[in-house]
């Protein structure tokens, strides 16, 4: 038989719940204590307006002292009778706050509190809670209320002369550090700076005889109107400005900000700046503060906002923010996604007017919005969509283009013979300059890509434009960087591309990590001798790996060069026709053993191709075993002979480390040998 009841929860229960795991930080207990404060100060004010208290006001300001192991909070807000101490106090999580705003929701300011439980944060700093409270009412009765952190609590009459309540905490042993006035003053700084009633906690300090001592004025430690809550109208660029090196000590200045001020269909104030980023995306985040009616709730709010906005500074304030419980961290339902929509397509709006109102101020701080609006267009389509519009490539020129201007400009001349426009770029105007001059020479624009997103701007864009295909300046010969046509053949036979490439390649560096293989293109008589390239595919896959998980793999394959030998040049034909002379007495009886055992080897190869594998004997495979062998004896022998000619040759070694030095590789003892050998050359 089916049975119904209601479950059961004691304050012997909740007390040990409240007091370890309802809040992550213990230092929360003074941001709670302050904010029942600040509620039952707005709750008098209301009344006021309503004309339900027709007291005078007077001073309001919120008091924070100690005395001993006591700290105590005071308020000159409504304070509480005797019953309602029972009901807000004694029944956990009955929120006043709750009841308030249902009967005073067209005329109360921003209430904070709505759970009812952040009086009892209290308890996990303190071992005895008192609450001293004389209510606006006229007659009311001053009460006072006392909890050792057990069930059994005292409620007895008490004198008091002013309405109000004052919060007096002894603090347990293990929490003196909260009693400690800097430990105090970091929290109101903290959880506190921008309530909207004054704080005081000490006095203001001046220099005298030699020391600070404290005057009779009260030290306020909030700004009760912070920018934020103030009307746009109102505020000059220097107000922004202040508000933001206040947030941001020992900062540079924000490049641009948003007000943000929306009542329908959630409300939502703040103000979010872009901050100059050169590099780093990490060490910008985590740089929104989110308040709750002008309370600090948290700095992570990468669940409210899309991850590239993360990189945004400012403070947001909403009381449609779902919070939990503690007030400590955001819980999703719809209005997270509205407000995070909102303040995307806000962001977007402002850049684009900045774009085109102030275009020359936005390319000169297009450096430092470059990394933001990347990383938004990569982790957002709809972002995408609006940047596209702005987003800027800049020259090694610096001149800035959008991404339809730079089309028009490179078109015509940059379009290979497949129809693709080719994007040139760089990643240092003075490591690769040599190259760039040679795009130049072209009559070639190469764009500077040097930021630390570019290597996947790059792979987006290609994606998103028409085919279009980028390119670094060095990952080839210009030649064949933009091909137009087919390229000629560089003019050497198989003999004498074989000797070129063993001679050079005798000498190319170990260097680690890094593979090296020699080519051949004819470029013409006033092209550079030698001209060292990287893969584009295999040098982007490694940038990528660096930041981008699973790729780990292309990461840790070696850099791969090819140093393209110029055949039409007049140095490269006189190391090949010098090795000619210099070698030909040693070489010719080898070359022409090499040919007699390759003739050989080609027969076999042939024969055996003929055959299945389990036809072919034991003789026959030990035949090309031994032929094998002996080919690859001599061709050891012959390769020492042009590497003995490469070692005595000063234009071959020249000719690598120029190619070397042109792409930073050179270095250490090489380049010394390198001036060395260069001084000697000269002479």
């Amino acid at each position: 038989m089916a049975t119904t009841g209601n479950i059961g929860v004691t304050s012997e229960n909740i007390f040990p719940v409240i007091k370890k795991f309802l809040y992550s930080d213990h230092e929360i207990f003074l941001r709670e204590i302050v904010s029942n404060a600040i509620d039952a100060t707005r709750k008098l004010k209301t009344l006021a307006s309503v004309g339900e208290f027709k007291g005078e006001l007077g001073d309001l300001t919120i008091r924070i002292k100690t005395d001993g192991d006591k700290l105590i909070i005071s308020d000159r807000g409504i304070g509480m009778t005797a019953e309602e101490i029972d009901r807000y106090i004694n029944q956990i999580a009955f929120s006043s706050a709750e009841e308030f705003l249902e009967k005073y929701r067209n005329d109360t300011a921003a209430i904070i509190g709505h759970f009812g439980l952040g009086f009892y944060s209290a308890f996990m700093v303190s071992r005895k809670v008192e609450i001293i409270t004389k209510s606006y009412r006229e007659g009311a009765v001053a009460m006072k209320w006392s909890c050792e952190g057990s069930p059994a609590y005292e409620l007895s009459e008490t004198e008091k002369d002013d309405r109000g309540t004052d919060i007096i905490l002894t603090v347990d042993d293990e929490n003196r550090e909260f009693l400690e006035k800097a430990k105090i003053t970091s929290l109101l700084s903290k959880y506190c700076r921008f309530l909207p009633v004054p704080i005081a906690f000490g006095k203001e300090q001046e220099w005298k005889e030699g020391k600070y001592v404290d005057t009779d004025k009260d030290h306020i430690v909030n700004e009760t109107q912070p920018a934020w809550v103030r009307k746009p109208a109102d505020l000059k660029d220097e107000d922004y400005r202040a508000f933001y090196s206040g947030l941001y000590p020992a900062t540079d200045e924000p490049l641009f900000w948003i007000h943000l001020n929306v009542d329908y269909p959630f409300n939502l104030t703040g103000i979010l700046y872009f901050p100059t980023i050169k590099n780093n995306l990490d060490l910008h985040r985590n740089k929104i503060q989110l308040y709750c009616n002008q309370v600090f709730v948290t700095d992570s709010v990468a669940d409210i906002v899309p991850e590239f906005l993360t990189l945004l500074h400012g403070v947001i304030d909403s009381p449609d923010i779902p919070l939990n419980v503690s007030r400590s961290y955001l819980q999703s339902d719809g209005n997270v996604k509205k407000i995070s929509t909102h303040i995307t397509k806000k962001v977007a709006d402002r850049l684009e007017e900045i774009f085109k109102n102030d275009r020359p101020q936005f390319e000169s701080k297009w450096d430092s919005l470059k990394l933001f609006i990347q990383y938004g267009m990569l982790s957002d389509e709809k972002f995408y969509e609006r940047a596209a519009k702005f987003v800027l490539l800049k020259d090694a020129d610096n001149k800035y283009f959008t991404l339809d201007e730079y089309c028009k400009l490179v078109k015509d001349n940059q379009t290979d013979r497949e129809g693709t426009t080719v994007y040139l770029y760089t990643t240092s105007v003075n490591d690769q300059y040599s190259y760039i001059r040679t795009a130049r020479d072209k009559g070639y624009s190469v764009l500077v890509m040097n930021g630390q997103l570019d290597v996947h701007a790059i792979s987006q864009l290609e994606q998103k434009l028409e085919k279009t295909r980028f390119v670094r300046v060095d990952s080839d010969t210009v030649d064949n960087l933009i091909r137009k046509s087919d390229s000629g053949d560089a003019k050497l036979n198989d003999d004498q591309k074989t000797a070129l490439r063993e001679i050079f390649n005798s000498q190319m560096p170990a260097l680690e990590n890094t593979e090296f293989s020699v080519s051949f293109e004819s470029l013409g008589e006033q092209a550079n001798p030698v001209v060292l390239t990287q893969s584009e595919y295999m040098r982007r896959m490694r940038e990528m790996s660096a930041m981008q998980g699973g790729m780990s793999f292309y990461g840790e394959m070696p850099d791969s060069y090819s140093l393209v030998l110029n055949a039409d040049h007049r140095l490269v034909k006189k190391v090949l026709s010098g090795s000619q002379k210099a070698c030909g007495e040693k070489l010719t009886p080898i070359l022409a053993e090499i040919k007699g055992w390759e003739a050989r080897q080609t027969d076999l190869r042939e024969q055996q191709s003929k055959k299945k594998p389990e036809e072919i004997t034991e003789a026959e495979k030990e035949d090309m075993t031994q032929t094998d062998g002996h080919l690859n004896e001599l061709r050891a022998q012959r390769n020492a002979v042009w590497t003995e000619y490469a070692t005595d040759n000063s234009i071959v070694g020249q000719l690598i480390d120029l190619a070397l030095l042109s792409n930073g590789l050179l270095k250490g003892e090489a380049l010394s040998r390198f001036l060395m050998r260069s001084v000697k050359l000269i002479k």
